[in-house]
């Protein structure tokens, strides 16, 4: 079983084997905890690309934001480049998410 305490990252190996282990999902198998772990970002990412939040209550807000165009330096030449527009993802944690990650182990 994966260890969340000694890996750098999380896989969506790891994920799908945790969420298979998770008390409450006997028998479900690898395969359909795939199919449910799919399911459950694509869903995320078409909510955002409609423009929509997502908020997962105690974990925390995924919010579409666009920045701007607008000049820059290229660090190299000096010169003045444009920066276009560009769509990104904000994520702003639940409170109870920020306290679990302080608190000591």
């Amino acid at each position: 079983m994966p260890s969340l305490t000694k890996a750098a990252s999380l896989t969506k190996a790891e994920l799908i084997e945790l969420v298979t282990r998770t008390k409450g999902m006997d028998g479900l198998s690898k395969k359909a905890a795939e199919v449910l772990v799919d399911a459950v970002f694509d869903h995320i990412e078409k909510s955002l690309r409609k423009g929509k939040k997502f908020t997962y209550p105690r974990f925390g807000t995924f919010t579409r934001i666009v920045r701007r165009a607008r000049k820059g330096r290229d660090p190299r030449t000096k010169a003045e480049i444009q920066i276009p527009r560009t769509t990104t993802i904000k994520f702003t944690p639940a409170q109870s998410l920020k306290t679990a990650l302080n608190r000591r182990a």
